[in-house]
Order: structure tokens, then C-alpha cells, then sequence
């Protein structure tokens, strides 16, 4: 894509404040420093996009390289030094500006010693919105929920009849999606709380948001519940009172937003008559409320009611999100890796259909497992084991999950060839761990990939 001719560094333009530049700033020559390559390939989508404006750009990462081969295969070909298993005050220091993965804590101690010397710190979505030259941006966010609804969005505004480009976080890499973005396309991206910090510093919301629930989450990252739902507001604090907000009736935490909306707000409920829905292949009040919100907010873009049915009625699904993955000798095996915290554990259990023999556990983030527990236990629970996944959240886990806990296992192959046996026909072995992966697994998906892997061996 030719750029309009730049005019404004990017330290210039954010050491300014929150003025949005009119032109994208120009990298040629800046010094920039990716802190934190990772595995989803976010790092490598930002290097890779300032390499090629010309920047010299440094990555930084603690992990050492054999951790990180696939996110270095992507980087191969371009003009990028790496410094790898630490971090290094100086490379913050002549840095003229820091791109901070996700996964990084604003807090870390290197990002406070560049912004002490006056480097700023940015995310990629802080990028991507000084660079992207769509006028409408619908963002999604909230704690469980926002990329079933990102792919709802996308396939009704399609079927509309808009250009579309969906990307985010989605291991889709925004900047990476530039050159297929022009003023009239729509772009749709789910953000996490940790993204939305990048647009802090330029003080820009999407156009149009949406916030599909706010539930206890990542409290290991904030300090406090206000904390993280103060992160998800970034979604709608600074659109104007031309914005569009999508809030959920049903969520008490939602709905006092309302009053802080700068622009118009709409409201959706899973108890809504959606187009379509009586025909989808989504099960659970959980998918009722995705499919809610995602009719809300594009209703309110001018989809019409045949869009919004044509793209529910023939969406299958998201990986990774009760993804039935195969049948064997009557035992449905059902991947919801993505449910990383007790109450997207809870969703799936409340749209089982048949006896489940659940597999949970993994890392903490200071959740509480009390509610999930009294579920599993209740009289008419769907669960008839549990197997668990050895980790820092196991312990409380198990104590909540008490006699039908029937196996901890370090092993995940074993972990899921135990819960295979104790399955009979007629039930499902479902991946739903609740707890986040790192410690047996990479991530999430990582997690999920063995899943499917092991089970179409069994």
C-alpha cells in the first residue's frame, strides 16, 4: 500500500499528547524496540511492518530462541536484531520508541526506565490505529465471548454486502492487514483488555464497540477488578458523541457503562429474538447472548434483518470453542480450550447436552472456583468426572471439585486417554480447563492442538 508522505515521527506525534496525527508518522530510520516476541505471532507482525517502513528494529524477548522457532522462522528475510533470554537497559534507553507485546505487563521495570527518559511506549493497536485509513473500526471486547462475536460481526456485515477485515486478536496481526484496508472497508477487531492499553496514549476508541460481558478475569496481571474493567472501557471512553456502543442487559457489570458513554448506546439480551437463531449450530445461553450482540450492532450499522439470518444461520463455529472434533464409539470428544476461566467452564457445562467427563486444571489468575465446584457437585450436574491438569490452579480446583476428581496428571496424552476410558457411549470428554496453559502448554492453542491431535490417535 503507498503511504500518504510522512510528515510526523511516532515519538513526536505521541510525546505531543493525544492529538492524532493527520498523516501516519514516519519510521525511516527510527530506533525501535519490540519488547516481547511471543508465540502467537503479534511480535513478528509488528517487526515485520516496521522493518519494512524502514525502521532499525531491535526484538527483545526472555525466552531463549528454542522457544521461540516458529516466531523466528517468521521473521527470516528481514533486517531485524534479536536479543534473546533477557532484556538489556540499554536497548531501552537509545530506543526512540518501545512496541510492548500484549503480554507484557505495562508495569515491567524496562518500560518505566524508557518512559523515565522520555521513550514512549506503544502496542501495535496503537499503531494500527495511526496508520489504518478506515472510517469504520467495530471493536469487541469482553471477558468471554467477544471472538465467537467478532466472527458473527464479520459474517453479517459480509453478508450486507460490506468489504470486511476481520483481524485483532485472533493471532491475525492488524498491521499486517493494512494493505487491505481502504476508507470504505469495515474493519473488525476483537481486543483484548491487554491491546486496548495501547490506545491509551492516543486517546482513539473504535467507532463502533461492543462488550459482550465483564466477568472476574486476569486479576494475576491487574491490581483490582476496577483495574481490568477500567481497560475494557478503553473500547468506547473516547469515541464522541458520534460513537456507538453494543452493551449487554443481562450483565450487571455492563450496564452502568451506559452513563459513560460519550455516544449512542444499544442493548442486547440473550432472551432476544435474533434472525436466524432458531437454525444455528451454536448451543448454550452463552452463544444466545453472542448471537444477540452481534444482531444488535449491526442492526444499528444498517445490516438487514436477511443479512443478520443468512450469516447466524450458516456460521459453524470457532475453533477452539466447543469445537466438536469427532465421535468415537458414541463418546463426543469437545475442545474448549479457550475457556481459560471458571465461568467459561461453567457455559459449557450449562450447554452439555449428555453425561460429561471433564478435563480442567492449569495455571492461576487469582480466580475463585467456588461457583464451578458447586456445579459439578450439584444433584443434576452434568459431570460425572473430572480429570485435572496438573498446575498452580489444580490445588484449589481440585478441592472444589472434591470426590468426582479421578485423575491429576502431569501428562496431558495420559490425562486424556484416562478420561476417554471413563467415558461410555452416549457421553463427551470435554476439554474445558477453566485455568489458563501456561506451564504444560505454549498457549491456549497449543493446548487445544494436542488435544485434537491425541484424540484422533486414541
Amino acid at each position: 500500500m503507498t503511504q500518504p508522505a510522512p510528515t510526523l515521527s511516532l515519538r513526536s506525534a505521541l510525546q505531543a499528547g493525544p492529538a492524532w496525527p493527520a498523516q501516519p508518522p514516519c519510521y525511516e530510520g527510527a530506533r525501535a524496540l519490540v519488547m516481547g516476541l511471543g508465540v502467537h505471532g503479534g511480535g513478528a507482525g509488528v517487526a515485520r511492518f516496521l522493518a519494512q517502513r524502514g525502521a532499525r528494529v531491535t526484538v527483545t524477548d526472555l525466552q531463549p530462541a528454542s522457544r521461540l522457532q516458529a516466531s523466528l522462522e517468521a521473521l527470516r528475510g528481514y533486517d531485524v536484531r534479536l536479543v534473546l533470554g533477557e532484556h538489556r537497559e540499554e536497548d531501552f534507553l537509545q530506543a526512540d520508541f518501545v512496541v510492548r507485546n500484549p503480554a507484557v505487563p505495562r508495569t515491567s521495570p524496562y518500560l518505566r526506565l524508557a518512559e523515565a527518559h522520555g521513550v514512549p511506549v506503544v502496542m501495535e493497536m496503537t499503531l494500527f490505529f495511526l496508520e489504518c485509513s478506515s472510517r469504520q473500526v467495530v471493536g469487541i471486547t469482553g471477558t468471554k465471548g467477544k471472538t465467537t462475536t467478532t466472527y458473527l460481526i464479520a459474517e453479517i456485515l459480509k453478508a450486507a454486502g460490506r468489504e470486511v477485515v476481520m483481524a485483532g486478536n485472533l493471532r491475525v496481526s492488524a498491521l499486517e492487514q493494512l494493505s487491505r484496508i481502504g476508507p470504505e472497508t469495515t474493519v473488525v477487531l476483537e481486543l483484548s483488555s491487554f491491546q486496548l492499553e495501547g490506545l491509551a496514549c492516543i486517546q482513539r476508541s473504535p467507532a463502533a464497540s461492543v462488550i459482550t460481558n465483564l466477568m472476574r478475569d486476569h486479576l494475576n496481571r491487574y491490581a483490582s477488578l476496577e483495574e481490568y474493567f477500567a481497560a475494557k472501557k478503553l473500547i468506547f471512553c473516547f469515541q464522541g458523541p458520534g460513537g456507538l456502543l453494543a452493551l449487554n442487559h443481562d450483565d450487571p457489570n455492563s450496564r452502568p457503562l451506559a452513563a459513560e458513554a460519550p455516544g449512542q448506546v444499544v442493548w442486547f439480551s440473550r432472551e432476544d429474538v435474533v434472525p436466524g437463531a432458531e437454525r444455528s449450530r451454536l448451543r448454550g445461553e452463552h452463544n444466545r447472548a453472542n448471537m444477540a450482540a452481534a444482531a444488535a450492532i449491526t442492526r444499528a450499522l444498517g445490516a438487514s434483518e436477511s443479512a443478520i439470518a443468512q450469516a447466524i444461520t450458516g456460521f459453524a463455529g470457532v475453533p477452539y470453542r466447543q469445537e466438536l472434533i469427532c465421535e468415537r464409539g458414541g463418546v463426543q470428544f469437545v475442545n474448549d480450550t479457550a475457556a481459560t476461566t471458571p465461568d467459561a467452564t461453567l457455559a459449557a457445562l450449562r450447554a452439555a447436552d449428555r453425561p460429561v467427563v471433564l478435563i480442567a486444571g492449569g495455571a492461576d489468575k487469582a480466580l475463585d472456583f467456588a461457583a464451578l465446584g458447586a456445579a459439578i457437585l450439584a444433584p443434576d450436574s452434568p459431570v460425572k468426572a473430572v480429570i485435572l491438569l496438573e498446575g498452580t490452579a489444580t490445588e484449589p480446583l481440585a478441592a472444589a471439585c472434591g470426590p468426582k476428581v479421578r485423575g491429576r496428571f502431569r501428562n496431558f496424552r495420559a490425562a486424556v486417554e484416562r478420561a476417554a476410558a471413563l467415558a461410555s457411549p452416549g457421553e463427551m470428554v470435554l476439554l474445558s480447563p477453566g485455568c489458563a496453559s501456561f506451564g504444560m502448554f505454549a498457549n491456549e492453542f497449543d493446548r487445544g492442538d494436542q488435544f485434537n491431535a491425541i484424540v484422533r490417535d486414541l
